[in-house]
């Protein structure tokens, strides 16, 4: 089995677990684990994976290790440049932040966090498809179901995780066997179109990636089951789109009136004042729920058990 080994410096400051929560949602993610110390997730197609595994051996730098069939066909720091985001400034944000008092304590605590990105299109759009409409932990639950259904449980240098699960099995699935996983016929009959699109060229992601922010909102919504929420969050999430901030999302608008501590309060200053990185805000959001949950530890925060 090849293996492939690699230390990659990164922008200071940079925590691998923040960025690793983010990129995962929930720690009940099927596919990215983290197990406090070392993230790891496997690539390639679930028949035949590799293993990706990275540590934060210093400040500024990861340990990248790459184990399997691709192993030696993979570049190491362009994954973990892509992934989990090794190489981006975050100082526009930090700046705005530092300007919002109920915002700033929480940027101060989470420093270091970088912005993830999806490693395939297909995957970022799924992930978008599934968390439409539903709160955040029926939708993880209904994508685990999906992964566990259709990706094998592999072993890889001794541990056992499952490959996101390609268009092609998506594409070839039932309807009906698409629904008993808790998927709504929308979304099956988006999901599909949208494996048809990617498998024939249609959606092409380097094409799309060499789009400005508004054009790539166009390509993407041009698509069926593609609205203004799953676009601006695949752009987000898929491309790193930092000027795109994902409005409508009930969960960030919650977490939005509970951080703030205004209820009425109109979050467009709020974007205007993070601008061209406002997309940054979407992360803390999520991480200051992570918080409450005790799922991630930020300084000066204490979990709340009821949430």
């Amino acid at each position: 089995m090849s293996v492939r080994e690699a230390d990659v410096p990164v922008r200071t400051p940079y925590r691998l677990d923040l960025t690793a929560a983010v990129l995962r949602r929930l720690s009940t993610n099927a596919v990215d684990t983290f197990d406090g110390t070392t993230y790891r997730r496997l690539l390639g197609v679930p028949a035949a994976p590799t293993l990706l595994a990275v540590t934060q051996s210093a400040p500024g730098q990861l340990r990248v290790r790459l184990e399997g069939p691709q192993a030696r066909a993979l570049d190491p720091a362009a994954i973990v440049r892509r992934m989990l985001g090794t190489e981006v400034s975050l100082a526009a944000f930090d700046a705005g932040a530092r300007r919002i008092p109920w915002l700033a304590p929480l940027a101060k605590a989470a420093r270091g966090v970088k912005p993830p990105r999806y490693p395939s299109l297909w995957e970022t759009v799924v992930n978008a498809v599934v968390y439409q409409q539903v709160s955040i932990h029926a939708a993880g639950a209904i994508l685990r179901r999906v992964v566990e259904r259709y990706a094998p449980l592999r072993e890889v240098a001794g541990v056992a995780l499952r490959a996101f699960v390609p268009a092609e099995t998506i594409l070839a699935a039932e309807p009906p066997e698409l629904r008993a996983l808790g998927l709504s016929i929308n979304k099956v009959l988006s999901l599909k179109a949208v494996a048809r699109a990617i498998l024939s060229g249609e959606l092409d992601e380097p094409t799309l990636d060499r789009l400005s922010t508004p054009d790539l909102l166009a390509a993407l919504t041009a698509h069926k089951g593609i609205g203004p929420w799953t676009a601006a969050v695949i752009g987000l999430r898929g491309f790193a789109r930092l000027d795109l901030f994902p409005m409508n999302d009930s969960g960030a608008a919650a977490a939005f009136r509970r951080l703030s501590g205004d209820a009425n309060l109109a979050p467009e200053p709020i974007l205007d004042a993070l601008a061209p990185q406002q997309g940054m805000l979407y992360y803390h959001l999520l991480m200051d729920r992570l918080a409450d949950r005790g799922e991630i530890r930020l300084a000066g925060r204490t979990p709340v058990t009821s949430v």
